[in-house]
């Protein structure tokens, strides 16, 4: 049973990738991540209370509830609303498969904190994970330098250009490809994926004191609403982002939100019932379930190439190595 909830997790969170590319323009400031964490903290509220109703309430403590605090800034906040924003800009596939980048991360967090072994399956993983993330920037780094309008804002005057001496002349040919690379998202997405592989690992310490996946989705989804209300006061695009949800429905994002919510859940009921390794391994295939619904079903548009499909398998398949490793 656990890999079917795997799997239906990995099919909401394709679901959720691709309608937030249906319903989140590049250029507004609501791309639905608070809205997809409202969502979340009521789905969550009632598990909890249906799970306390008709199976006992699990005891709270002090320590797990900041461990999972912490976990809401870094997955409900800023995982979600960094891959939103790069779903936004990059499109479903692409972002899915930089999200892949996620259990790279947290190979790499335990070689450095909980002195973890490699073997060779997951230094395949990642390298074929390295991979596929390198061959989709590069390719976007070829498409901006063809087109002019893509660029003109990174470009400097033919005559500056002279006067700068060789070190300044590749010192601004490096800013220009970060800044080419942020513009179309990858940046968001690395860091999202940072964030969950940090938050993921910080949530395990959170469920070692408090042994309820579903409480500490609901403490994350709140902490996660408490930061957006915070930022509101000092930033415009945050308090847009809120106005928007309550002033307009948008079903695109409604659906997002849903899909998300309940890709975490199951994800989480598939925990509880199979190994770490296995749901691992079946809920990367969001990678695959998101090229299709993105091309055959929703149509969303996104330019999918030979090489995003190679990166998307690729991602995949180094998400599985380090799993099996």
């Amino acid at each position: 049973m656990g890999e079917l909830y795997a799997l239906l997790a990995a099919f909401s969170f394709a679901c959720a990738n691709v309608m937030v590319k249906k319903g989140a323009k590049s250029k507004t400031d609501d791309n639905g991540a608070f809205l997809s964490v409202l969502i979340t903290l009521f789905l969550a509220g009632f598990f909890v209370i249906w799970r306390g109703l008709f199976h006992g309430w699990v005891p709270l403590n002090i320590e797990g509830i900041w461990w999972f605090v912490l976990a809401g800034i870094l997955t409900a906040f800023m995982g979600r609303t960094l891959l939103y924003t790069s779903i936004q800009h990059l499109g479903s596939v692409r972002a899915s498969a930089i999200k892949r980048l996620n259990p790279l991360f947290a190979v790499i967090l335990g070689i450095l904190f909980l002195h973890e072994s490699l073997n060779i399956w997951i230094i395949a993983g990642i390298v074929l994970i390295f991979c596929s993330s390198a061959v989709l920037m590069y390719e976007s780094l070829l498409a901006a330098k063809r087109k002019k309008k893509e660029t003109d804002d990174l470009q400097i005057p033919a005559l500056q250009e002279a006067a700068l001496d060789e070190a300044d002349q590749k010192q601004h040919k490096w800013f220009e490809k970060i800044k080419i690379l942020a513009g179309f998202g990858y940046l968001y997405g690395i860091i999202s994926a940072l964030s969950y592989a940090v938050g993921y690992v910080v949530r395990k310490e959170g469920l070692e004191e408090i042994p309820d996946p579903y409480i500490g989705t609901l403490i994350g989804a709140f902490v996660g609403m408490i930061v957006f209300f915070i930022l509101s006061l000092f930033q415009k695009r945050y308090r847009r982002s809120i106005q928007s949800t309550f002033k307009r429905f948008r079903p695109w994002l409604f659906g997002a939100g849903i899909a998300t919510s309940f890709g975490q859940i199951l994800y989480f009921a598939a925990l509880t019932q199979s190994g770490v390794s296995q749901v691992a391994v079946i809920a990367s295939t969001d990678v695959i379930f998101t090229l299709f619904l993105s091309s055959i079903v929703f149509k969303t548009q996104e330019g999918v190439t030979s090489t995003v499909i190679f990166a998307s398998i690729a991602a995949m398949a180094g998400a599985g190595l380090i799993a099996i490793g």
